[in-house]
Formats: C-alpha cells, sequence, structure tokens
C-alpha cells in the first residue's frame, strides 16, 4: 500500500523572506545522516567485509558510547561523561527522511528559503576522531566517496564536506588530494584537535592512557609541523573548517546530564583550536587562509577578538617590562614596610620575595625572545591582531542564536568591526525541528532589532560568500547562486 504524503502548497515564511530580500542566502552547516547500509557498502570496498562488520558492530573510536555499555559502578568508576542520545527529531517523518535523503533535502531547502547548503554529514563529523589506525582512514575514505557520489546529482544547491584525519599531516595530505583532485570535492572538515598519550605515561596500561592525554590543535606546540598542510589547503584551494566537540573536557563530564556537557562544548573546542592558530602563527604565515568554527556560536569569538586585543595592550613586550622583578627600588619598598607594616612584618622585609611573594629569586625567561608570546602571530600593534584574527576566522551561528548581536556590535568591538558570523543552522539535529523555520528565525532578529539590515545581510549571504571565495573563486560556479557570488565577487575585487 502507498501511503500519500501531504505536502504544503503554500510557500513557507521563509521562502517568503527570501523573496522579499532579494540576495542568496547560504547555510553552512546542514546536517545529514548516512544510510547505513549503503554507506557500509562503500567501507566494503574501500577496507574489506571484515572491516566493515567490525564498523558495524562496535563503532570503533567512538569511545564517548562507552557510556552506554557500561553498569553505573562503572561509569562512577570511570567518570565517564553521558554521551549525546535522541539526537535527531523523529515526531515529523518528513524532516527526519530529509537528513538522509539528497533528492527530498535538495526539493527541501527552498522551503527553508535557502539557496545554498555546504553539507556536514554525521557520521563524517565524527570519522577524524577515531583512533583506531585500522579504521579511521578507511571511514574517511569511505565517507568522501560515499557523499561524494550520492550528492553529485544536486551540485547546485547541495555540496557535502570532505572528512579528512589528521593525526599527522602526511594522513591529511593524502585524503585532502584524494578528496579534491579525484572526487572534485570542494570543502572540507577538520577534527580541532588530536587527543595524545602524554609520553610520560604511555608505559602504562591503556585505561590509564585514555585518560593521561593532552589537546593537540596542529598549530601550537603540536606533535607536529603542520604547515605542510595548510600549505597544501592553500595550494588546493580550500577552506578548512572544524566541527570540533569539548565534551568529556574537565567541566563536561558529568556522568549523568547530557545537557551539562553539551552547553558550551562546541565553543571551547573552537576556541581552543582559534587561539593556537592565531599564537602559533598560522595566519601569519599563511595571508590568504581563512578557518570556520561550527557550531559553536559566534559571541565567543568576539569575546576572543577582543581579549586577545586587551592581552597585547596590557601584556605586550614594552609593557611587559613594567613587571619585571629588577624594578623593585628595595630600600624604598623597605621604608614603606617599616612605615605602614603591623607587628607581623617587622624585622622580616629580607624573607619576603621579589613580587612580594615567597621566592627569594625571581623567575625569568631562558632568552629575551621568550617575553613576545606574539612573535609568531607577527604582532607589533593592535592593528595586527585585527589583521591577524578577525580577517581570518569566520563563526558559525545557528538562526535562532541571538548571541549573534555580540558578533555585530560594532560600537563594542575593537576598531569598530564586525566579527565573521555566519549563518550555520545546524537543521538535521533535535534543536532544529522544522528545516523550513531557518530564515525566519534569522529574519525573526531583524524585526526585533537585534540586527540590521545590512547585518543581516552579512550575516546570511556575504560572510559566506567571502569566505568560500577567499580561496576558490570558482567555488560557486554551477550553483544555482552563480550569478550572485559572480556580482559578489565583481564589486569587492579590489582593482
Amino acid at each position: 500500500m502507498t501511503i500519500a504524503l501531504e505536502r504544503p502548497t503554500k510557500k513557507s515564511r521563509s521562502a517568503q523572506i527570501r523573496e522579499q530580500l532579494g540576495y542568496p542566502i547560504i547555510d553552512t552547516d546542514v546536517h545529514t545522516q548516512e544510510f547505513e547500509p549503503a554507506f557500509l557498502d562503500y567501507l566494503a570496498q574501500v577496507g574489506g567485509a571484515k572491516l566493515a562488520d567490525s564498523f558495524r558492530d562496535h563503532l570503533p573510536g567512538a569511545g564517548r558510547y562507552r557510556w552506554f555499555q557500561q553498569t553505573w559502578e562503572e561509569r562512577h568508576t570511570y567518570r565517564t561523561a553521558r554521551p549525546p542520545f535522541w539526537g535527531c527529531p523523529t515526531k515529523d517523518t518528513l524532516n527526519l527522511a530529509t537528513i538522509s535523503l539528497p533528492k527530498l533535502l535538495h526539493e527541501r531547502l527552498q522551503e527553508a528559503g535557502t539557496d545554498f547548503a555546504v553539507l556536514y554529514p554525521n557520521l563524517a563529523t565524527l570519522a577524524p576522531q577515531i583512533k583506531n589506525e585500522e579504521m579511521r582512514w578507511p571511514v574517511c575514505r569511505a565517507a568522501n566517496l560515499y557523499h561524494a557520489d550520492i550528492f553529485r546529482p544536486y551540485s547546485d544547491r547541495l555540496t557535502p564536506i570532505a572528512t579528512i584525519p589528521l593525526n599527522t599531516p602526511e594522513e591529511g595530505i593524502e585524503e585532502l588530494e584524494y578528496a579534491v583532485k579525484e572526487l572534485g570535492l570542494k570543502a572540507i572538515q577538520i577534527p580541532g584537535y588530536v587527543t595524545r598519550v602524554i609520553p610520560g605515561f604511555e608505559k602504562y596500561p591503556e585505561e590509564v592512557q585514555r585518560e593521561a592525554t593532552w589537546i593537540d590543535n596542529f598549530a601550537l606546540d603540536s606533535a607536529y609541523d603542520y604547515d605542510p598542510f595548510w600549505a597544501k589547503c592553500v595550494e588546493l584551494k580550500v577552506v578548512p573548517t572544524t566541527h570540533a566537540s569539548g565534551m568529556g573536557w574537565t567541566s563536561r563530564r558529568s556522568i549523568s546530564n547530557y545537557q551539562y556537557n553539551h552547553i558550551g562544548h562546541f565553543a571551547s573546542a573552537a576556541e581552543a583550536f582559534c587561539k593556537a592558530l592565531f599564537f602559533g602563527g598560522v595566519t601569519n604565515r599563511f595571508p590568504t587562509l581563512r578557518f570556520a568554527f561550527l557550531e559553536g556560536g559566534s559571541a565567543w569569538g568576539a569575546s576572543l577578538y577582543t581579549d586577545i586585543i586587551w592581552h597585547w595592550e596590557t601584556r605586550n613586550p614594552e609593557i611587559l617590562q613594567n613587571n619585571h622583578p629588577g624594578n623593585v627600588n628595595r630600600e624604598e619598598l623597605r621604608e614603606l614596610f617599616i612605615q605602614y607594616g603591623g607587628k607581623e612584618f617587622q624585622n622580616r622585609f629580607d624573607e619576603i620575595g621579589s613580587g612580594l611573594g615567597f621566592h627569594g629569586k625571581y623567575f625569568a625567561p631562558e632568552n629575551p625572545g621568550e617575553l613576545n608570546e606574539f612573535a609568531a602571530a607577527g604582532i607589533t600593534k593592535a592593528e595586527d591582531v585585527r589583521d591577524r584574527f578577525l580577517n581570518h576566522f569566520y563563526f558559525g551561528t545557528e538562526s535562532d542564536d541571538t548571541r549573534v548581536a555580540y558578533a555585530f556590535h560594532q560600537k563594542a568591538n575593537p576598531f569598530g568591526d564586525r566579527v565573521k558570523a555566519f549563518l550555520g543552522s545546524d537543521s538535521g539535529h533535535w534543536d532544529v525541528p522544522d528545516i523550513t523555520a531557518v530564515t525566519s528565525n534569522a529574519y525573526s532578529m531583524l524585526e526585533r532589532g537585534i540586527l540590521s539590515e545590512e547585518d543581516l545581510r552579512h550575516f546570511l549571504s556575504i560572510h559566506p560568500l567571502e569566505l568560500y571565495t577567499s580561496l576558490n573563486r570558482d567555488f560557486f560556479k554551477g550553483t544555482a547562486i552563480e550569478k550572485a557570488a559572480e556580482e559578489y565577487l565583481a564589486a569587492n575585487t579590489r582593482a
């Protein structure tokens, strides 16, 4: 028996708003769900049937799901963070099917008021974090093959990310070249970090090694030199984006409450990666390379931008000399202690340290160059922070996240700038039960005075156009918004 599905005949409010606005709307973060039987076929082709069976039965590398197999006693013993559950809206069958069926998603995208979408398939976002060395690469390769094939007929409005593992730069370069040169994928996702065992704990059992880890953000104090990978991104004209998760980190490690673990975790992981790129000098050494951080919002980006400038202005190498312990006039300080100190201070002046602490000697960097922690970033003035940060980083923000106001609060942001927030709806997950509400949600921020008309245009259109054409001017060639992209480039190309 065939069930007749009722489809809306009237244009959605989002579609009506899109017509009213008159410029293309680009959603940079639409989630889709792999059809497991078909994906396993691809995985079997890449890694063999045995590996595909192992992946299906045990989901290697997805350590965060260990919680479901543990007893409550084990969860207490190992402090296993409660992971996500019930992640997709299921009450509306049409919306549920939309995230798995490319043809249906392509058809419904305009109901959401969206002209073009960058897709982040659920498995693809997890694949680079697989720790099993024999499993990680095949899963990433199979995911890239699968998504390239199923979305190719709909490339006028949909483009999936290529998922790139990055445990070593060589690993990343190999998959990046295949995804771009062989599969024709033009958007990529990298992990925001890799967890590595602290070397001093490698001799201990696996249970200890699992906890004794450090976060390698690929740019600052990394185990490898990732500059060859960043150079390959520039060569192949792809923008690195990340959808990193911070669940399970320190304060996000409740064994019973997923909401506690979820709140803020994308932002914390993205901030760690962003700071590493900045202080590690990646945006200094690669002036044309830009990065995007998805699903963490943009308020943290505005805060971090301001905070870095504040740290420069209060702790740059010149200002830092004001704190040099050698500056202390001990005779003058002694007189003040004699004059104003009580009995507990008397006759004990020689016991205090150089900074009024407990250290008799002051600690100094081994060489003067270590005083300047902004050196790798190439900062000599506050304006350099704007150039190394603001011009390189973009922040995916959901359509109903009113905190985007911080990104567009030009009176508060240094130099009167907008922080580069753009629409990343997260549709397909539990927080977006109706894909057709995305544009209307964003537009409501204009109606409520949270954003201006110009802010909204930057959010929905200008910033994503700017990001994805920054290296590849042909990114939107052959798509439904090709003409709009050409007009944008013509208007924003310097003579």
